[in-house]
């Protein structure tokens, strides 16, 4: 979740930054991509520390040789999230959205085509949604480790994944 919503959103806060940069009539030159960089890792990781190594790390990701295209990566994932959350609290009105949707096909704009799914990327809802799930399943994780389950799932996992070299 974080690596597909958080992080996309960054590099696309990242793309929008350095294209407004150059609107600008700021040259894009290492040390301004460096120092934007290190502003949004501090931004959106603020209790990860912004070292040299942080700072050229935007150097390293292929996702910027094709233009603004990972801001797909967030809002597809909160969209799904805010259409399965509908399916499980609302049920067959839910389904019938879904349906409706799929059965668009192509046939108009995509952002469109999400409404008829309950899904408006215009509004901050479909985030919020994400999000708010994200937190419950963080806060289901920490109950189910404090209750001492997942670590026997995880020892079971691996008893089960090791071979039986008695055989």
């Amino acid at each position: 979740f974080y690596s597909t919503v958080v992080t996309q959103a960054m590099y696309a806060e990242f793309e929008q930054r350095t294209h407004a940069t150059i609107e600008d009539g700021t040259p894009l030159t290492l040390d301004v991509l460096n120092e934007l960089w290190g502003e949004l890792f501090a931004k959106y990781t603020p209790d990860v520390g912004v070292s040299d190594s942080v700072r050229i790390r935007w150097s390293r990701i292929p996702h910027f040789y094709r233009a603004f295209y990972v801001f797909q990566y967030a809002t597809g994932m909160s969209a799904a999230i805010t259409i399965a959350r509908a399916l499980r609290d609302e049920g067959e009105p839910a389904r019938e959205r879904y349906l409706t949707m799929l059965g668009a096909g192509g046939s108009d704009y995509p952002m469109e085509i999400l409404k008829r799914a309950g899904v408006d990327l215009t509004t901050p809802d479909p985030v919020r949604i994400a999000l708010e799930e994200f937190a419950a399943t963080i806060t289901e994780m920490e109950r189910l480790a404090a209750d001492g389950v997942l670590e026997a799932s995880v020892k079971a996992a691996a008893e089960a994944a090791t071979p039986d070299h008695d055989a």
